[in-house]
C-alpha cells in the first residue's frame, strides 16, 4: 500500500494495457484515474487526463505494443497532458519498451530507434522511466532521465520451481541473452546452456550448436521475448538433435506474432510455453500450453517504492 496520502499519487493508463493497469492499481490500493482519448476527423488524437495532476506524484502506464506507433503516441501526449497540468514529478511505465531493439548502427544510414523514442518521452515530460526487461543494458544509457529497470525472472522462477528441477537446465538461444539465462539458472540453481546463433539479412536465424549439457536433461528454454518464435523455433531443432527429456519454453514478452504460439505450442516436446502479462495476449490467441504469469505486483511495489524514495534496486 502507499504509506503517503493517497492524493499524493495519480496513476493513468493508455489504451495499450488497460487491464495491467487496473491490476497495478488494485495492489497499490489506489484507483485508476481516468483519461479521454479522443480522434479528430483528421486521424490526429488528442488526450484528456480526467483528474487533478498538479503537484502529484503521476505514474503513466502503457506498453509499447500493437500498433506501436498509436500507443507510442498515445504516451507522449498523456505525458505532454500531465506535464501541462502541473505535476510534481511523471514517470513513464513501460512494461514493454518495444523500441528497444533498435539499439545498435549494424547497418549503414539506419536510425537508432531506441534512443531517438527515449529522448521523445523526455521531451514530451517524463521525468523517470520504469521499464521490465529491456531487450539489451545500452538501451538504459539512452535515457537522460533516471531509470528503473526491472526483470521478471523472480516470478518465473517461483513459477519453475513447482517442477523437478534436479535435471533442469536453462538454455539461452544466443549469446547476448546468456547472462540472463546465468542468472536465471542462479536463481533454480540448475546449469545453463547457449546456443550460437547467426542473424542474416532477410531476418532469418541459424543455431549452429548448443553449448552446454542438454542430452536426458529437462530443457527450460529462457528469451527476454518471443514475437515471431523463428529463433525459438530453430533453438528446438537443434535441441532435438540432442535429445533433452523434456523441453519447457519461457520469455518475460510474449507478442506471439505470425501465430507463434501455434507453431511453438505444435511441437510435441514442448510441454509448456510461459509468458508474463507486461503485453496482452489476447484469448483468441491462447493454447492449452501457454501459461500467464502476472508482474503486477513487481511494478505496483516498484511505483510504491518510488513514490516513497525507497531503494528500487533492493526489490533484487
Amino acid at each position: 500500500m502507499i504509506t503517503q496520502a493517497s492524493r499524493e499519487i495519480a496513476v493513468f493508463s493508455g489504451s495499450a494495457h488497460p487491464e495491467l493497469a487496473e491490476e497495478i492499481c488494485e495492489h497499490l490500493g489506489v484507483p485508476l484515474q481516468p483519461a479521454e482519448i479522443r480522434r479528430f476527423a483528421n486521424d490526429c488524437l488528442e488526450v484528456q487526463l480526467q483528474a487533478n495532476c498538479r503537484e502529484r506524484d503521476v505514474f503513466i502506464i502503457q506498453p509499447l505494443v500493437k500498433p506501436v506507433q498509436e500507443h507510442l503516441v498515445e504516451l507522449l501526449l498523456m505525458l505532454d497532458a500531465a506535464r501541462g497540468a502541473s505535476a510534481s514529478r511523471i514517470t513513464a511505465v513501460m512494461p514493454h519498451y518495444s523500441y528497444a531493439r533498435s539499439d545498435k548502427k549494424d547497418a549503414p544510414r539506419i536510425s537508432l530507434g531506441g534512443r531517438l523514442v527515449a529522448d521523445l518521452l523526455v521531451t514530451a515530460g517524463a521525468s523517470r522511466v520504469l521499464a521490465m526487461t529491456l531487450h539489451s543494458p545500452q538501451v538504459h544509457g539512452f535515457f537522460s532521465v533516471p531509470v528503473d529497470h526491472l526483470h521478471a525472472l523472480q516470478e518465473l522462477a517461483k513459477h519453475f520451481r513447482q517442477y523437478d528441477l534436479s535435471r533442469a537446465t536453462v538454455v539461452s538461444p544466443d549469446l547476448g541473452n546468456a547472462k540472463e539465462a546465468s542468472h536465471f539458472a542462479r536463481l533454480l540453481g540448475v546449469q545453463v546452456a547457449a546456443g550460437a546463433k547467426e542473424r542474416f539479412p532477410d531476418d532469418r536465424v541459424q543455431i549452429t550448436s548448443v553449448i552446454g549439457e542438454i542430452t536426458g536433461r529437462d530443457v527450460i528454454v529462457l528469451d527476454d521475448e518471443i514475437a515471431k518464435g523463428s529463433t525459438v523455433l530453430e533453438l528446438l531443432d537443434r535441441l532435438a538433435e540432442l535429445k533433452p527429456r523434456s523441453i519447457r519454453v519461457a520469455c518475460t514478452h510474449g507478442l506471439f506474432a505470425a501465430k507463434a504460439i501455434e507453431r511453438i505450442g505444435s511441437r510435441p516436446e514442448v510441454l509448456e510455453i510461459v509468458c508474463t502479462n507486461t503485453v496482452p495476449v489476447p484469448e483468441e490467441e491462447r493454447t492449452e500450453k501457454l501459461k500467464i504469469l502476472s508482474i503486477a505486483p513487481a511494478l505496483a511495489e516498484a511505483i510504491r517504492r518510488i513514490h516513497n524514495g525507497e531503494s528500487v534496486s533492493a526489490l533484487f
